[in-house]
């Protein structure tokens, strides 16, 4: 059991989901001001404001009380997902032009895409700190040990094998075999190893193995059963660790992707899904383990947290998008009242979604266990 205490979960989870609220929705309002929209209001937080100010250009600043994201409200916004007010063409010219609908689509679609950018870039220079200050892992894409009775002895991997791809992926260090391999469920994959002079493909099963972390978590990883050598890590500059940031955000959003995926085909179980409770009570045993794993996870989180909000799901980034896509294929806005009954339904998904991710984290947490011990 975990020995974490509970005012903990509270603080690492609001210092983690805090500043990536406010990252996103900084991203939409700093783009927007740049493009010459007013922005009547910016919010960390839903709900009733417990305190806030206004600022010189007119834009009111708000914590609110339901820490569980933000928005940005524009001139001629109805509500804080961005649907236009039915008056905005009401209002007067010089408001008018400074307000969110009467910007031309590239615009409205560069301050949407704003949001998940400045996540990645936020995650991006996370990880490219951790670089700097760490080094960055060279430790080359072969086998150090292969292990008795596991897939990659039963298909022949040998020590000294050389990892070259991985799906058709390259593999450039040790790292990118377990970033490929752990999350797939146990899917076979097809692999081109290098033997000295000689090149040949494997197809590997992988196994899945369950595991316990030090506090009581379960999860499951897919393994081919080999090892690597020693570990080489290496300084880097800035450019380079830059790159090293970009590189681990794209293998994150791939296994991220992949992840969804696995949902959506039913290979996955959506009893995996997890949401806000949950990324509390990881939030607080990360940080249980010292500063620098919460950052590393608030880098994670963020990547997520960027890639689920471009989702073509109305009343996510992504369903804007989608709707300013066929905007600037069809040169007209698509009818309001398929707007608007796309944005029911998409506000009805999301709210399917939370109630399916918050009954798995309350299970998580096991709320419903201890309902049925009280029952039985």
């Amino acid at each position: 059991m975990s020995n974490v205490p509970l005012w903990l979960y509270f603080v690492a989870f609001l210092a983690v989901l805090g500043p990536l609220v406010f990252v996103h929705e900084y991203g939409h309002y700093i783009v927007g001001r740049w493009c010459g929209v007013k922005a009547d209001a910016f919010s960390i937080g839903f709900g009733r404001k417990i305190f806030g100010w206004t600022d010189k250009r007119g834009t009111e600043w708000r914590i609110c009380w339901l820490p569980l994201g933000g928005y940005v409200q524009f001139a001629g916004d109805r509500d804080a997902v961005s649907q236009p007010d039915a008056n905005w063409q009401a209002m007067p010219a010089a408001e008018r032009s400074h307000s969110f609908p009467a910007q031309p689509v590239w615009k409205r679609a560069l301050i949407v895409l704003a949001g998940p950018v400045t996540n990645f870039l936020f995650a991006i220079a996370i990880l490219a700190a951790f670089a700097m200050a760490y080094g960055q892992s060279q430790t080359p894409a072969v086998v150090g040990q292969v292990d008795p009775g596991r897939p990659a002895a039963t298909a022949g991997l040998q020590a000294g094998d050389r990892i070259l791809e991985i799906g058709g992926r390259s593999m450039r260090v040790f790292d990118d075999i377990q970033m490929a391999i752990a999350f797939d469920l146990g899917q076979p994959v097809n692999l081109l190893v290098e033997r000295g002079n000689e090149r040949f493909g494997l197809t590997v099963t992988p196994d899945i193995i369950k595991e316990t972390d030090r506090f009581g978590n379960k999860s499951e990883r897919a393994i081919l059963g080999i090892r690597s050598g020693k570990l080489v890590y290496t300084p880097v500059g800035p450019i380079a660790a830059i790159g090293h940031g970009v590189d681990q955000t794209v293998g994150i959003v791939r296994m991220t992707a992949s992840v969804l995926v696995q949902f959506v085909t039913g290979d996955r179980s959506i009893k995996d899904m997890s949401g806000p409770v949950k990324i509390a009570k990881t939030s607080g045993e990360v940080a249980s383990l010292g500063i620098e794993q919460l950052i590393f996870f608030a880098a994670f989180i963020s990547i997520n947290l960027g890639f689920i909000n471009l989702l073509p799901l109305p009343m996510l980034d992504g369903g804007h998008l989608l709707f300013y896509g066929y905007e600037a294929v069809r040169r007209r806005p698509a009818p309001p009242q398929a707007q608007e009954w796309a944005f029911r339904f998409g506000f009805a998904a999301i709210v399917t979604l939370m109630l399916v991710v918050t009954f798995n984290d309350l299970g998580s947490i096991g709320v419903w266990d201890g309902i049925a011990r009280l029952i039985g």
